[in-house]
């Protein structure tokens, strides 16, 4: 790129200055198009030859940069952007380790599951980090992206050209100073990441190049942002989304804002999973007399305590706190060595894209894990299957069962002239317990408000304790099974209640019979000789004929009457029989229609519940959550 002249064109004409501005804005937009740190060779124009022979190649990114020269300390050197002499290799991609990637297996996993039952609002932080971290692990792992954010006057962009050692960013007491973000590389083959956050190739620079500032940061990728309380909401927009791709963040307080509730509540205190990628600096405590740096930094601590942000302390992993002043450069040799130990471990996109899990884990947590046990009991599952019998009559429909039983064992057993007799009331009125008698219109309804109160009763129980998504899904489950229950209810009971043929009977039966019919015809006999004694037919004989009459009288009742207390117990069991059935039919089809839909959305919770035990790291297969 064309960039400020060299000291011997200082005295050139007008014309010449106007001439060169009109060049470095050509130039800015060449290079804009060829894409970031590509380096650009201008044809030099008369009388500049000797100078940029001498100088080398230059830069010029515009009103900034001629500004930041105008104004810059003797310390800072000419910055350079980053060029490419020759492609060079590409840097190795990003690499997680078995445990990150399992957990990311089991959130992409956990979200496929769970697209069904949860709204995409729910989901949608649980997908940009998926997102991001397959966008990361796709990029160079070679290179630790690091932000430097801070709020309006606490001298980010002051630490920024410091700890490059060049000025790279504007500095000064207007606000806001910096307008868009800033990037600058310790090492070539970062291009890919800093395009990931979208910053332009007039604002990427190079720092000092000196072997031992490349060796000790060699891989870092510092990025200089606006300011997170800046009046213009732009700024703010680009300070959000690019926090939200780095690796990790320098915060730059001051003295007077170093307790600002905007900072903690707004970003401190949501992003306190992320400690182990966060450095804490306090800035220009050269303002601070005597003892009163030690006290602010105390404080700040303190602070960050509340917020819940974790100290790395005492070799505790956690956020790095420190005082400097970027005006004087004390400290900054101690944040260099921060930063270079923490940029050689190479390990702190996996540890952001590790926070962010743990994040996003942490607001999944109210619809996934709960601390109750839940599933259907097998007391809830048998008072729904005593529901379902009641609102089908089952035990009517036993008790029915057992007196036709019994009145066919005294059909059997009785005597002939009751059994004439009780022909003739079954001629004039259909007989009951064989055939079903259909209910009223009040006991249909009835049936069927006891069939949506035990739907109701069990769906409730199923979802107590579930967290509030899968709970109305368990609900749904049970209402769809719900509908058209009372109807395939009664087809059922008309099939089970409905005898086929006759009850079986004993194997005494046929005795009780026989013994009727003997007793039957003594009685006969007996009748017959009286009269024949009468008319004259037999010799005159009272008492055998009597006898006999009065034993068959007696002895047919008697016969039926122990038939009738030997027919209690078989006809009890037949009762009891058809009342299982009629239960293990309405059971059946309760279980059919609702109780398996809602276990299955009960089976999917598990599912879900166990995967999410596996984002969060602390759960084994199968091992329950919450």
């Amino acid at each position: 790129m064309v960039g400020p002249r060299a000291r011997g064109e200082g005295d050139e004409a007008p014309s010449r200055a106007n001439g060169a501005t009109r060049d470095a804005g050509s130039a800015r937009k060449g290079d804009a198009s060829r894409g970031d740190g590509q380096a650009r060779t201008d044809t030099p124009r008369t009388g500049d030859s000797a100078a940029r022979a001498e100088d080398g190649p230059v830069w010029d990114d515009g009103l900034i940069a001629r500004r930041v020269n105008e104004s810059a300390p003797v310390r800072y050197q000419t910055p350079l952007v980053e060029t490419r002499a020759s492609a060079p290799a590409a840097p190795a991609p990003l690499a997680y380790d078995g445990p990150l990637r399992s957990r990311l297996d089991a959130l992409r996993e956990l979200v496929g599951l769970s697209r069904t039952r949860l709204d995409s609002r729910t989901l949608a932080e649980a997908g940009r980090v998926l997102d991001e971290a397959a966008a990361r692990r796709k990029l160079s792992g070679e290179h630790t992206v690091v932000a430097i954010a801070g709020a309006t006057g606490s001298g980010k962009s002051q630490l920024f050209n410091a700890l490059a050692g060049v000025a790279i960013s504007e500095t000064g007491v207007r606000r806001p100073t910096t307008s868009a973000p800033i990037a600058c590389s310790w090492s070539d083959g970062a291009a890919t990441l800093i395009d990931r956050l979208g910053i332009p190739g007039r604002l990427r620079r190079r720092p000092l190049q000196s072997a031992e500032a490349e060796a000790q940061l060699r891989g870092l990728v510092l990025v200089d942002l606006p300011d997170h309380d800046s009046a213009a909401v732009q700024h703010r927009e680009q300070v959000d989304r690019v926090l939200a791709l780095v690796d990790a963040v320098i915060w730059v307080v001051d003295p007077e804002k170093y307790a600002d509730a905007v900072l903690h509540e707004r970003y401190l205190r949501p992003l306190a999973g992320h400690a182990e990628v966060t450095f804490v600096v306090l800035n220009q405590v050269d303002r601070l007399p005597g003892e009163a740096a030690d006290q602010v930094l105390d404080d700040l601590r303190r602070l960050l305590d509340e917020d819940g942000i974790a100290l790395g302390e005492y070799g505790e992993p956690g956020a790095t706190v420190l005082a400097l002043s970027a005006l004087t450069g004390d400290g900054i040799g101690e944040l260099r060595e921060c930063l270079g130990q923490f940029v050689g471990e190479r390990g702190a996109a996996a540890r952001r894209i590790s926070a962010d899990l743990d994040a996003a884990a942490a607001r999944l947590r109210p619809v996934y894990a709960t601390g109750r046990r839940i599933g259907l009991s097998e007391e809830a599952r048998d008072e729904f299957a005593d529901r379902l019998a009641d609102a089908v009559g089952a035990v009517a429909a036993g008790e029915a069962a057992e007196r036709a039983w019994r009145r066919n064992a005294n059909r059997a057993c009785g005597t002939p002239w009751l059994r004439l007799w009780r022909w003739y009331q079954d001629r004039r009125e259909p007989p009951t317990g064989r055939l079903p008698v259909r209910a009223p219109a009040d006991e249909e309804a009835t049936a069927r408000q006891r069939v949506e109160q035990a739907v109701r009763t069990v769906a409730d129980r199923a979802a107590y304790g579930l967290p509030l998504p899968w709970a109305q899904a368990v609900r749904e489950a049970a209402v769809r099974g719900a509908q058209g229950l009372p109807e395939a209810l009664d087809d059922m009971a008309a099939r089970a209640v409905t005898p086929v043929g006759r009850p079986p009977r004993p194997g005494w039966w046929p005795v009780a019979v026989l013994a009727q019919a003997m007793m039957t015809i003594v009685q006969v006999v007996g009748g017959l000789w009286l009269v024949a004694q009468i008319v004259g037919i037999a010799s005159p004989n009272l008492g055998v004929p009597v006898l006999l009459m009065v034993c068959g009288i007696v002895g047919g009742p008697a016969v039926e009457w122990s038939s009738r207390m030997a027919a209690r117990g078989p006809a009890r069991r037949y009762g009891l029989e058809a009342e299982r059935r009629l239960r293990e039919a309405a059971a059946g089809c309760g279980r059919a229609r609702v109780l398996d839909p809602v276990a299955a959305e009960l089976l999917r919770y598990r599912e879900v519940r166990e995967q999410y035990g596996r984002v969060m790291g602390v759960a084994p297969a199968g091992a329950p959550v919450g």
